[in-house]
């Protein structure tokens, strides 16, 4: 059985083509929804950045020289 095109879709492909939407297609509402959306996923990114830069940081200071 075949997987379904969705699952074979590259990393971060969806974005990409949801960048590429024609705007004007949308009400006022819709465009609202959506902006409300993408400042979801704005800050559940930010979120996951800084959970690896503190796991960063802290295998940064257990495997560091110590002096």
């Amino acid at each position: 059985m075949d997987e379904p095109a969705d699952v074979r879709m590259g990393r971060g492909q969806r974005l990409i083509e949801a960048t590429r939407e024609d705007l004007e297609l949308y009400g006022v509402a819709e465009l609202e929804e959506r902006l409300s959306i993408l400042e979801t996923e704005i800050a559940r990114v930010r979120a996951q950045i800084d959970r690896k830069r503190s796991g960063r940081a802290a295998a940064d200071a257990l495997f560091a020289p110590r002096s």
